[in-house]
């Protein structure tokens, strides 16, 4: 599913806090995106016809939930990141942020942490 960046900041809102209802996601959105409230139903309703969410009329209102979970988006976005620009491959995307000075010490000891916990599996 392909879900545009304003859509995903709509998304991140919903996945907070839902149910909500159009005013409250303009609410929730004040101070990082100004979108008046009719921008913001516009991108309700392009994620509504594409499934991510789904719709409860309550009284004269609607109240939007999440269907598409922030995990599996997530998954979709990162997959695609790498195989687009790294042909699928892991590796190069941390010697690309490790040459870049993207890394901090946490990030590395996360890592470090992480490759230690598949080289326990079996």
């Amino acid at each position: 599913m392909s879900i545009s960046e304003a859509e995903a900041v709509v998304m991140e809102v919903l996945w907070r806090c839902h149910p909500s209802s159009a005013e409250d996601v303009v609410a929730a959105l004040a101070g990082k995106a100004e979108w008046a409230e009719p921008t913001v139903k516009t991108l309700l309703n392009r994620l509504l016809n594409k499934g991510a969410i789904r719709a409860e009329k309550e009284g004269r209102r609607y109240l939007y939930s999440p269907v598409l979970s922030r995990e599996a988006w997530v998954g979709q976005q990162s997959s695609g990141l790498v195989e687009r620009l790294f042909g699928g491959r892991v590796a190069p995307l941390v010697a690309h942020f490790s040459e870049h000075g993207k890394l901090s010490a946490d990030d590395i000891a996360e890592l470090k942490r992480l490759i230690a916990e598949l080289d326990d599996e079996p």
